[in-house]
Parts: structure tokens; C-alpha cells; sequence
């Protein structure tokens, strides 16, 4: 399977979050090697904070799939998914997370997915670092624009 590919599609999504003055963060999930479902921040559009690129590419992809099993799908994703995004990962039963950039504000979520796959007897693979260059300096650039615009 080709990450970068993937990941490409995903920071597109993040540039159109960009646009919208939303954090450029952009998620594409893969099934069989086709893209099923695309998605990107818009927690300021919609005023809603579940409104993160995973969980509405995860809700996207179980519409089209007509199922809430995301089983031997993969989530590829601009940044280190979140608790609450590593949460609908597990409840989505995704196979696969390949993330771009990592969060340094955080713990970071591999070792947060051991225990939850424990509690929910659900395997899911990350791995980061996939275009990180890339994903970081575009979310580098906006807060940086956002700390100028003050």
C-alpha cells in the first residue's frame, strides 16, 4: 500500500481546513486500497468540538460502507490522533492508523492504544511519522499566521 499516497490525499483535506481558518488537520480512510471516505477539521464551522477530521471520515466511511465495522480499513490522519479520535478508532474497529506529525503537546497515543485495545479486546496498528515533515510544517505555518494576525 502506498502511505504517502494516502497521506497526500489527507493533507489535501487539511489544506482545505486551512482555508477555512479551522486547524489544518485532514483524514482519509482506505479500504482495499480505495479511498472511502475524506474529511477535515471544521470545529469552528459547525461551532461543534466532536467535529475533529477522524471521527467525521470514520462517520463518513460507515455511512458509505453501510456499516459501523470499519474492519480492515485504514485511517490515515495529518496528526497524532486524539483521545477522543483514538476512542472512534477502537469503536470503529479500524485495522490501521498512519499519522503524519506528532502531537508534542501530548503524552502521545501509542501507548494510550495498548491499554485501550486491552480493555476493548479490539487490535489496533499505529504508526507515525508517515510525511511528517509536511504535515507539521503546514500546521506550523498556521499557527504562526494566527500569532501574527493578533
Amino acid at each position: 500500500m502506498n502511505h504517502e499516497f494516502f497521506m497526500n490525499e489527507a493533507l489535501k483535506q487539511a489544506k482545505l481546513a486551512a482555508k477555512q481558518d479551522e486547524v489544518p488537520i485532514g483524514a482519509v480512510v482506505v479500504k482495499d486500497g480505495q479511498i472511502v471516505a475524506k474529511a477535515h477539521n471544521c470545529r469552528n464551522k459547525s461551532k461543534n468540538a466532536t467535529q475533529h477530521a477522524e471521527v467525521m471520515a470514520i462517520s463518513r466511511a460507515c455511512k458509505k460502507l453501510n456499516d459501523w465495522r470499519l474492519t480492515g480499513c485504514s485511517l490515515y490522519v495529518t496528526l497524532e490522533p486524539c483521545v477522543m479520535c483514538l476512542g472512534a478508532c477502537f469503536n470503529a474497529r479500524i485495522s490501521n492508523v498512519y499519522f503524519g506529525a506528532y502531537d508534542l503537546s501530548g503524552q502521545g497515543c501509542i501507548p494510550l492504544a495498548e491499554m485501550i485495545g486491552r480493555t476493548l479486546n479490539h487490535e489496533l496498528t499505529l504508526c507515525g511519522g508517515v510525511l511528517e515533515k509536511p504535515c507539521s510544517q503546514l500546521l506550523t505555518d498556521y499557527f504562526v499566521s494566527k500569532r501574527q494576525s493578533k
